[in-house]
């Protein structure tokens, strides 16, 4: 008992030392975001940026800090700052809290020290798919401007909306690379905040982006590892292992944990695309395809004839390249999805490792079979004999 009382009694002071040290680190955010908010705009941005009366300052996310006014007339002013070093600053404004269809405000300084700010609409996920000088933020006559300060960049711009603007989802982003003639790189981080344009609040919803951005990585991998491991691996172990004993019921398992694996991540997918709306024809087409074909595959594997069948042959030359075809669209779905998903190079290194080392491998052990064959003496022609 007194030493379970002793671990009690060293918790609650290690609990209490936490508390007392957290309380310290949100005291030093607040003084650092108050020092900031007391920055006089007026000192370096034109009216009505700079000279505007009761405006609000409210820290947002990592160093972002939002600066806005609202007047009666539901004109909304806005000033976000952050700290700059290269790339581009984004602020978004979205129906639902989603990237998809949402507008933006993204602003950068390049490497002359031109700035730069232009309105964003985001159709998809990929660069190409973010539209410049497009977007349904009610702009109004004043031009919207960027000023880099120091080491604190300045978006501002100004709204013009019918009624009163409260509860709004925001999306923040930044990326180290500018953008390529002014279509935008992909981002480093991003986060999604609802805020309440009446009190000044915002709570973080980001946690609902990350599960789309988990369930994202969760297709890809199940897409990755089923049809672009296991059955791949499956089709070796019957082409170029037959020698071996137990080689089919290594190409059986292979293919039926890839086929479980890769219809789970078509699955997924459905729910992604019911979730985000995003319709992306030639995935979804192929992706289709490729299900379609391993569902044939799975069930010639149940009508497989007797191997003394006068249809034995048939059914092989049908089941290995109904299994060729699907492999080859399932490879080239793979490379569409990491390219429409905006995949990191990790991603695309990766895949293409794996891609690379099953070529070498069936390269390999094809010309091993080939090689085999010509030495097999029953595959010699033979001749007919002279008669003496």
């Amino acid at each position: 008992m007194a030493m379970i009382s002793r671990l009690l009694m060293l918790s609650l002071f290690i609990m209490l030392i936490s508390l007392a040290q957290r309380k310290g680190m949100v005291k030093g955010f607040d003084e650092d975001a108050k020092a900031l908010c007391s920055v006089n705009l007026a000192q370096f941005l034109p009216p009505p940026y700079g000279g505007l009366e009761n405006m609000i300052c409210q820290p947002v996310w990592n160093s972002y800090l939002l600066r806005y006014s609202q007047t009666k007339d539901n004109v909304v002013t806005i000033v976000l700052s952050t700290v700059y070093t290269t790339g581009w600053v984004g602020m978004g404004f979205s129906r639902d809290g989603k990237m998809i269809n949402s507008s933006c405000m993204v602003g950068w300084v390049n490497p002359e020290g031109q700035g730069k700010i232009r309105q964003y609409y985001v159709e998809g996920l990929t660069p190409s798919k973010i539209k410049p000088e497009k977007g349904e933020l009610p702009l109004t006559s004043v031009p919207p401007l960027v000023y880099l300060q120091g080491a604190t960049i300045y978006l501002a711009f100004q709204l013009k909306y019918p009624n009163r603007l409260k509860n709004q989802p925001i999306l923040l982003a930044f990326a180290t690379k500018y953008p390529h003639h002014h279509h935008l790189t992909v981002h480093d981080d991003k986060t999604t905040i609802l805020f309440d344009f009446s009190s000044g609040n915002s709570f973080d919803v980001s946690a609902g982006s990350n599960d789309y951005t988990s369930s994202r990585k969760t297709h890809g991998v199940l897409g990755i590892l089923g049809w672009g491991l296991f059955c791949p691996f499956g089709a070796i172990f019957a082409r170029y292992l037959k020698n071996q004993r137990s080689w089919y019921y290594f190409h059986v398992s292979a293919q039926f944990i890839g086929f479980i694996l890769g219809f789970a991540g078509v699955v997924l997918g459905l729910q992604l695309h019911n979730k985000l709306q995003v319709h992306i024809p030639a995935h979804e087409g192929i992706g289709i395809l490729v299900l379609v074909l391993s569902i044939l595959q799975v069930l010639a594997f149940f009508l497989r004839p007797d191997r003394d069948s006068k249809y034995r042959k048939c059914w092989n030359l049908y089941h290995g390249w109904v299994g060729r075809i699907a492999l080859f669209f399932a490879a080239i779905n793979i490379v569409l999805g990491m390219h429409y998903a905006g995949a990191g190079e990790g991603w695309k290194i990766g895949y293409g490792f794996l891609l690379g080392m099953i070529m070498l491998v069936c390269i390999v052990l094809e010309t091993l079979l080939r090689l085999k064959k010509l030495d097999d003496p029953t595959h010699l022609p033979t001749y007919p004999m002279n008669s003496i």
